[in-house]
């Protein structure tokens, strides 16, 4: 499917029950494979009203996949986040474990549940904002705070939604930026997967186990692949790895015992003698807090790009009420963003990528498995006991690498199609590497646009704000935010 579709369009002129009226039975297919396609076809989601099933969708059992990678997935970043945190403010564990579990309930009962299972299932699920976390350090150094942060955030996150700048910005990226940026991203993160795997071999003295496992993770993955079940590869490939490293002895405990989190704001944020430990925040908080807000907002886009695209290339023909909208994701997440840390909660949100990529490869459109994922969530979350299983390595970093990692390498290989692509997608990838993925993504779009580099002809099919005004601008918010947080490399930060 074409990657150049319009994004934010809603189908009004279409029968509200269309989906009732063409549902068929999957016995009525030659294949499961045409079935679910037909199903992607004819979904027609109701856009902020109310989705019911079996008059709007229809669960499935592939939904429990994307379900149960996006659950492994968010304790994962959740638990990355929440500790990052507690290092940098000085916290202990028992605050990752309740923080971690404030998130889980909000972001899936609110959100996955109510949002986009059944209020707008064009709007993915808002999840963690992975490249956010090695900033987290930053912000509690430059006297930043969670709630202001938040704030700031879900502020600018509203404005550029309604003003339907998200959906700009990813049509103005080409097929060849677009391959490049999921190409850096796929590779970047499978190494990082291999690295943590083999380190905690390392720790514990096996490093045979993590090597075995990730011989037979390979393996795996590409006979899923060969029979067309790709969309198995995070459940099989993580459960194969966990029991592999159980039969061979790997070290594993149960630490986190069932409970619910306080979820009192007075709690977080009403003293410094609880909670956060912080207080609510000043003017000087938001402050510091606004280039790092800035600069989240402004990798949104990139991000809702890649899984935008994950779904183009997997759905059929005529499936674009099934597709993702941009600007509706982006005002969900917003949204979850302010309400979560209301809560006390501390995720950098944005669109929800253990979830998206594994429903599209599985040809699932969002609500059932949305719906699924926030039950296991909560689940999850009260329990307790599940969390310490999804962040053991030999389980987490498989999941990410067959499910996440892999698929995006993939993505971007198959979108560089010719020399004019290749040549965008190389230049992105190596100024992505030479500065960060934010900064390839905004300069490559920049030159592409304008035809300095890939489709010499594409700056004809452009107006002036599409080639130069927008990609510039972008380009400066960008360079401004990262020059004050200090992501230039060579550059001190100027904030502080």
């Amino acid at each position: 499917m074409s990657s150049n579709l319009q994004f934010g369009d809603v189908q009004t002129d279409v029968d509200s029950e269309r989906y009732s009226a063409h549902h068929k039975p999957a016995s009525s297919f030659a294949s499961r494979s045409r079935y679910l396609d037909h199903e992607l076809q004819i979904i027609n989601p109701r856009r902020w009203a109310l989705n019911l099933p079996g008059r709007d969708f229809r669960f499935e059992w592939e939904d429990l996949v994307p379900a149960i990678a996006g659950t492994i997935g968010i304790i994962a970043m959740y638990s990355a986040v929440m500790s990052s945190y507690a290092a940098a403010y000085g916290l202990g564990p028992e605050f990752v474990v309740e923080n971690v579990r404030v998130e889980m309930l909000v972001s899936a009962s609110l959100f996955c549940i109510l949002v986009s299972g059944f209020l707008n299932p064009r709007a993915n699920l808002a999840g963690n904002h992975g490249p956010m976390i090695p900033m987290i350090g930053m912000i509690a150094a430059a006297g930043g705070h969670p709630l202001a942060l938040a704030i700031l955030l879900g502020g600018f996150g509203l404005a550029l939604s309604l003003c339907k700048g998200g959906s700009r910005l990813v049509k103005l990226t080409s097929d060849g930026v677009a391959g490049g940026l999921l190409i850096f991203l796929g590779f970047v993160g499978s190494s990082g997967q291999i690295k943590s795997l083999l380190s905690w071999g390392s720790d514990i003295n096996m490093g045979y186990v993590a090597t075995f496992i990730l011989f037979i993770s390979i393996v795996l993955y590409a006979f899923l692949a060969r029979i067309g079940k790709r969309w198995l590869a995070i459940p099989v490939c993580a459960v194969t790895g966990g029991i592999i490293a159980a039969l061979m002895g790997a070290p594993f405990e149960f630490h986190t015992t069932p409970g619910l989190p306080n979820l009192n704001p007075a709690y977080w944020w009403g003293s410094t003698e609880t909670g956060w430990k912080l207080g609510m925040p000043t003017v000087e908080h938001f402050i510091a807090s606004l280039p790092f807000a800035l600069l989240a907002v402004a990798m949104w886009s990139p991000d809702f790009l890649g899984h935008r695209i994950f779904q183009e290339m997997n759905y059929p023909e005529k499936a674009e009420r099934a597709l993702m909208d941009v600007d509706d994701t982006m005002t969900g997440c917003s949204v979850r963003q302010i309400v979560g840390a209301a809560f006390g909660g501390g995720n950098v949100t944005s669109s929800w990528g253990t979830y998206m990529i594994p429903a599209a490869i599985a040809k699932r459109p969002i609500p059932g498995g949305a719906i699924l994922l926030g039950s296991i969530c909560i689940i999850v979350a009260i329990l307790g006991y599940p969390m310490d299983i999804a962040i053991w390595p030999p389980v987490m970093t498989i999941a990410l690498l067959a499910g996440v990692f892999l698929p995006l390498l993939e993505a971007g290989m198959q979108m560089v199609k010719d020399a004019k692509s290749s040549q965008s997608a190389g230049i992105c990838i190596f100024a992505s590497m030479a500065v960060n993925p934010v900064f390839g993504w905004a300069v490559t779009m920049l030159l592409d646009n304008n035809g300095l580099i890939g489709d010499k002809d594409r700056p004809n099919h452009l107006t002036l704000a599409d080639r130069i005004i927008i990609p510039g601008l972008t380009l400066l918010v960008c360079l401004g935010a990262m020059l004050a947080v200090g992501m230039i490399p060579g550059i001190p930060a100027l904030l502080g």
